[in-house]
C-alpha cells in the first residue's frame, strides 16, 4: 500500500494498529500518551501496561485498542533529546522499524503513527519527520501496509533544509514575475439586432489585455454561419483517427519496458497500493487523476518534457497558476524524484500529496 502524511488528531484514526509514544514506566505520560489513554479506556489500558512492565527506549509492545477506532496500540519509548549525541536518532528509527515489524507480526493492513518524541521529549520535528520517512519507505519497498504518519497541527509539522527553503524561494520569485504587466480595458459590446449581448458579454465587464492591446483593437465579430458549419470528414480526418498515438495506458507500460522495471518497483515509487496498479494495468481506457499521473512521472524519473507528453495523454497538463505543479516541476526539474520527499514539502504547502 502507501504512506500518507494527514492533520488529524491520533485517537481519532481508524486503523489496525495505533503507536503510541509511551511512558518508558507504567504511567501515563502527558502528550500522545496521556491522549490515548484517555480515549482507549485509562483503566482497562493501565492494567494492559502493568502487563507488560518497564520499557526501554526504541522498545515496542502491544496492547489492546479498547474504544479506539482500533483493534491494537502498539506502545514505543522514544527518547528525550539531549543535543543528539547520545543515540536519539537511532533510537527513534528503532521505534518506527519496530512498530513496523510488530504490526506486520500482528497481521495488520494499516497501521498510524504520530511524530514519534517530537512533544515533551523534544526531539526536532524535521529530523523525526526525515527519520520516519526513511523508515516508512524502507519497509514500504518490501511490505504491502498503509501507513498514515499522523500530524496533529501545522505547527507539529516542520520541513526544513535546503530543499525547502529552495523551493520557497522559487515559488516567490515565479509569483514575482508572473505578475500582470498589461493593461485593464473594456470590451466593446456586442449587440445582435434583438436579445441580450451575445454570450453575456456586457460593456462594463473588464478584461486583462495582456499584450497592451489598445481598446479601439478589442474588436469583436460573430458570423453565425461560420459557427454552425461542420468539419468534414475527409480523408485526412480519417486518416488522423486511423493513426491514433498510443493511450495513457499503452505509454506509461511502454515507458516501463523501456526504462527495465517491474511493476513493483514502480508502483512502490510512485506511492502508490498494488490493486490501484493493477486497475491501470488491466484498463486500456483507463484515465488518471492528475496527482497519480504525476506521482508515475516521478516513479519513472521522467524528465519536464516526458512528463507533460504523459499528461497530455491522459487529457492534462501542468498549471502555471498551480503552486501543486511549481513544486513538482521544481523537484522534477533539479532531479529530485524521491516521492516520500516531494509529499512532505506538498504537505507542508498544504497542498494534495503524490499517489493512491
Amino acid at each position: 500500500m502507501a504512506l500518507q502524511i494527514i492533520r488529524n488528531n491520533i485517537v481519532d484514526v481508524e486503523a489496525d494498529a495505533i503507536v503510541n509514544t509511551a511512558n518508558p514506566s507504567v504511567a501515563v505520560g502527558p502528550g500522545v500518551d496521556e491522549a490515548v489513554y484517555t480515549a482507549a479506556g485509562r483503566d482497562r489500558l493501565l492494567e494492559d501496561r502493568r502487563a507488560i512492565g518497564p520499557m526501554k527506549p526504541g522498545e515496542v509492545a502491544c496492547t489492546p485498542a479498547h474504544e479506539l477506532r482500533a483493534k491494537y496500540i502498539i506502545h514505543a519509548i522514544g527518547p528525550a533529546w539531549r543535543g543528539g549525541g547520545h543515540g536519539e536518532r537511532e533510537t527513534v528509527a528503532k521505534c518506527y522499524s519496530g512498530a513496523l515489524a510488530l504490526a506486520l507480526e500482528l497481521g495488520c493492513e494499516s497501521i498510524a503513527f504520530p511524530l514519534i518524541a517530537t512533544g515533551t521529549y523534544g526531539f526536532p520535528k524535521d529530523e523525526a519527520l526525515r527519520i520516519a520517512i526513511r523508515e516508512i519507505s524502507g519497509f514500504l519497498l518490501v511490505n504491502e501496509m498503509e501507513v498514515m504518519l499522523v500530524v496533529y497541527d501545522r505547527e507539529s509539522f516542520e520541513v526544513s533544509g535546503k530543499l525547502f527553503s529552495d523551493i520557497r524561494s522559487f515559488i516567490e520569485e515565479d509569483e514575482v514575475k508572473e505578475m500582470p504587466q498589461g493593461r485593464r480595458v473594456r470590451r466593446r459590446r456586442v449587440v445582435r439586432d434583438s436579445g441580450p449581448d451575445l454570450y453575456g458579454i456586457h460593456s462594463d465587464a473588464d478584461v486583462y489585455a495582456g499584450s497592451g492591446m489598445m481598446p479601439d483593437e478589442m474588436k469583436y465579430s460573430v458570423q453565425p454561419e461560420s459557427l454552425q458549419q461542420k468539419i468534414p470528414a475527409d480523408e485526412s480526418l480519417r486518416s488522423r483517427l486511423a493513426h491514433m498515438d498510443r493511450t495513457f495506458q499503452e505509454h506509461l507500460f511502454w515507458l516501463i519496458d523501456h526504462r527495465g522495471m517491474t511493476d513493483p518497483q514502480v508502483y512502490k515509487k510512485a506511492n502508490i497500493d498494488r490493486k490501484h496498479f493493477s486497475k491501470i494495468r488491466s484498463d486500456i481506457n483507463y484515465s488518471p487523476s492528475k496527482k497519480t499521473a504525476l506521482a508515475l512521472a516521478v516513479a519513472l524519473e521522467l524528465n519536464m518534457d516526458e512528463t507533460a507528453d504523459l499528461l497530455k495523454r491522459a487529457g492534462l497538463a501542468l498549471s502555471p497558476a498551480s503552486k501543486s505543479d511549481k513544486i513538482i516541476g521544481y523537484c522534477i526539474e533539479h532531479g529530485n524524484y524521491d516521492i516520500y520527499e516531494i509529499n512532505s514539502i506538498l504537505f507542508a504547502y498544504d497542498q494534495p500529496t503524490l499517489g493512491a
